[in-house]
């Protein structure tokens, strides 16, 4: 995907690459390009199993705080 920043009339150097420099965070190309530049192993299941577990008891708790607010 290309992006590109024409210049609006009397626009300065500095406001056209901020203007270039937002759309591109947008667009979220570069977060992706950084993600990609490296390798990352997988988790394994028991790690991912772990991780389940505790997110599930985080809501858990969670849902319980909003019932009874003095928890």
């Amino acid at each position: 995907m290309a992006l590109h920043a024409h210049k609006r009339g009397e626009e300065s150097n500095d406001s056209l690459q901020q203007r270039f420099k937002r759309q591109m965070q947008r667009t979220g190309i570069l977060k992706m390009l950084r993600e990609r530049s490296t390798h990352k192993k997988k988790d394994n299941k028991r790690l991912v199993r772990g991780k389940a577990l505790k997110r599930e008891e985080y809501r858990v708790k969670n849902r319980r705080k909003q019932f009874y607010s003095n928890m």
